[in-house]
């Protein structure tokens, strides 16, 4: 039962990221109606680590305190936050949110690059192979180098580097910040208090000019903020330290159908048969790395043959009681033989003459 309850809860945790994590590309496309790429990325960050901060406070945990882990918390903030945001926020001011999605779900694909170039998947067999070539080709058909214009060109460049981001800051998370003793609540908040410091720097950069924020914006700004990033990015760090980096990689398989659902319906964007080609191209390509992905259970050793059960030990025989030893016949009792003595001769006293002797007379 808690083996099932495990997988279960493995599940649910996979599709609420996956739900929360493919509507971050909505509310990125919401989010740019009023505000430049570079202010999307930071208020993201900064309403991100302001929810982390308040549940660790409330939690009563505190920040890490070790030079080194903060020194792997920024290399970890660059690749997996603040780098991805800024080409995300960047790529969707020419490329729907839609297509935004399913240039994300490559992550799986950049992570068994990563696995090839840096020597950790070794035996490449050709189904995974084989899933690799047809998830870029899919990915081909999608950026339509051939037709920049409508594609985006640069713009979805961005994302495909933004998802190859993800898939570098995944593994250094899982190799050097979990799993070191660190709470997973701990390790996500510093992360994008990280994240923030790195991105205030661009602000210059397009970020200062003043906006007017409607209603839908700020909801939109503050949903990416604290729901997309805040509460996406700590279930992120808790699949990674329960699955593993690879594992948490592959839930980019299912953005599309929650990035290009919520884009047709909500936002009405095209939905062409390229793009649909493309995106089945992509998830049955990376459907054949996930099949490899999974680390093969171990083979089943035959079973040894049961062990013969040690014949009874006989019992020893009883050993005879010995014969009582006959009692010894009881002896005859000694013949007495009886010798009849003489008459004892009369004792004589003193004085008294033997017998026989007469009287003298004279």
């Amino acid at each position: 039962m808690n083996g099932v309850a495990g997988r279960a809860s493995g599940w649910a945790r996979i599709g609420v990221l996956a739900l929360l994590w493919g509507s971050t590309f909505l509310w990125i496309e919401l989010a740019l109606d009023a505000l430049s790429p570079v202010q999307v990325t930071f208020s993201r960050c900064v309403l991100g680590s302001a929810a982390l901060l308040v549940a660790c406070w409330s939690s009563r945990l505190r920040l890490p305190r070790d030079r080194r882990v903060w020194g792997r918390v920024l290399v970890a903030a660059f690749f997996c936050n603040a780098l991805p945001f800024a080409l995300f926020s960047f790529g969707q001011q020419s490329v729907d949110s839609g297509v935004a999605g399913v240039l994300s779900a490559t992550t799986p694909l950049w992570s068994l690059v990563i696995g090839v170039v840096v020597g950790s998947e070794r035996g490449l067999r050709p189904a995974r192979l084989g899933g690799l070539v047809l998830g870029f080709t899919g990915v081909v058909l999608i950026f339509a180098p051939w037709r920049a214009t409508e594609s985006g060109g640069w713009a979805a460049l961005a994302i495909l580097v933004a998802a190859a981001s993800y898939a570098v800051g995944f593994v250094f998370m899982g190799r050097y910040l979990v799993g070191r003793g660190a709470p997973t609540l701990s390790l996500s908040a510093a992360q994008l208090v990280a994240a923030t410091a790195l991105t205030a720097p661009t602000l210059p950069a397009g970020g200062l000019t003043p906006v007017e924020i409607g209603p839908i914006t700020l909801i939109a700004v503050v949903i990416l903020g604290v729901v997309s990033t805040g509460v996406t990015f700590h279930l992120t760090y808790r699949n990674i330290a329960a699955e593993g980096a690879t594992n948490t990689a592959t839930v980019g398989y299912l953005l599309p159908v929650v990035s290009v659902a919520l884009g047709v319906v909500v936002l009405d964007e095209d939905f062409s048969l390229r793009i649909a080609l493309g995106m089945a191209v992509v998830l049955f390509g990376v459907g054949l790395v996930r099949r490899q992905v999974r680390p093969p259970e171990p083979e089943t050793a035959p079973e040894p043959a049961p062990t013969p059960e040690p014949a009874p030990t006989p019992e020893p025989a009883p050993t005879p009681e010995p014969a009582p030893t006959p009692e010894p016949a009881s002896a005859p009792a000694p013949v007495v033989s009886v010798v009849p003595r003489a008459p004892a001769a009369p004792s004589r006293r003193r004085g008294t003459p033997p017998p026989g002797a007469g009287s003298r007379t004279g």
